[in-house]
């Protein structure tokens, strides 16, 4: 993907003078301020329009649902960099958000990738979701790649926050197609993989965003702002009660070194 073709710097996002600070053409102080919400403001950054009631439930719904999950390894990292730098509140932050990727909050963008290739391959072959679904997983078996978004170390029926995210989705008003798409996905699994591999929350959220017109260049972008402020609640925590130093020295206590050592030497003595 090549960037940086302009040569002159852009951006109509924001700009302003002595008096008026103005966000994708709203007066800020004036017309932003007080009556919209910090989800709808998020939406509206990002793809220049407020966004519809479904858009705004779904979003919000989802920010709520991919918040907390625990002791997770960003989340380990994270509270480890403030106990050694508790003067660095954002160092610590940016510790538990580098590490998104493929594993790690990163699943939504990828399974977002699949639900869409999905849509595509049923516009070209005349629309039934089942066949499509079970075309592009086939592809995906074949090419030995893993399915994003389906499967669970722990929630091995559905993951619970699964359903009630489709919930919401359906009581306001949005378009079902994506939600129907990560349906057909799980129903041709067993299939193809010779087992159920079932939903989880990284389906669910491209599911229900794609069909409020979120963009899929952004979905990464969710569970990011996401678990930004299921950090900081962390660091909070972490400030007042500091755990950061227990949990390095329990992965020091655990660790089983493998290596050469020179003759006669005696770990941990």
């Amino acid at each position: 993907m090549k960037i940086g073709k302009e040569t002159i710097p852009r951006t109509s996002i924001s700009t302003s003078n002595t008096h008026t600070i103005v966000v994708r053409g709203r007066d800020l102080a004036n017309e932003l301020i007080g009556k919209i919400s910090f989800t709808d403001y998020f939406f509206l950054l990002v793809t220049g329009q407020t966004p519809s009631p479904a858009a705004s439930a779904v979003l919000d719904a989802t920010l709520v649902a991919i918040a907390e999950h625990g002791l997770v390894p960003s989340v380990q990292a994270s509270r480890m960099t403030l106990a050694a730098a508790p003067d660095a509140l954002q160092g610590a932050v940016a510790a538990g958000i580098l590490g998104c990727g493929s594993v790690i909050l990163g699943a939504s963008e990828t399974c977002g990738k699949l639900l869409d290739e999905v849509r595509q391959c049923a516009a070209q072959t005349g629309g039934d979701l089942s066949e499509a679904a079970f075309t592009v997983i086939t592809r995906y078996r074949a090419e030995k790649r893993a399915v994003p978004g389906y499967g669970h170390p722990l929630h091995k029926e559905r993951d619970p926050r699964v359903d009630a995210l489709f919930a919401v989705a359906e009581r306001s008003g949005a378009d079902m197609t994506y939600v129907r798409i990560a349906e057909a996905i799980e129903s041709v699994l067993p299939d193809v993989f010779g087992k159920a591999l079932m939903l989880n929350v990284s389906a669910a959220i491209p599911a229900v965003l794609l069909g409020v017109g979120f963009p899929l260049a952004a979905l990464k972008g969710v569970p990011i702002l996401a678990r930004t402020a299921g950090l900081i609640g962390h660091l909070t925590e972490e400030l007042a009660h500091s755990i950061g130093f227990a949990l390095s020295y329990q992965a020091t206590r655990e660790v089983v070194y493998d290596g050469e050592a020179p003759e006669g030497f005696q770990p941990g003595i």
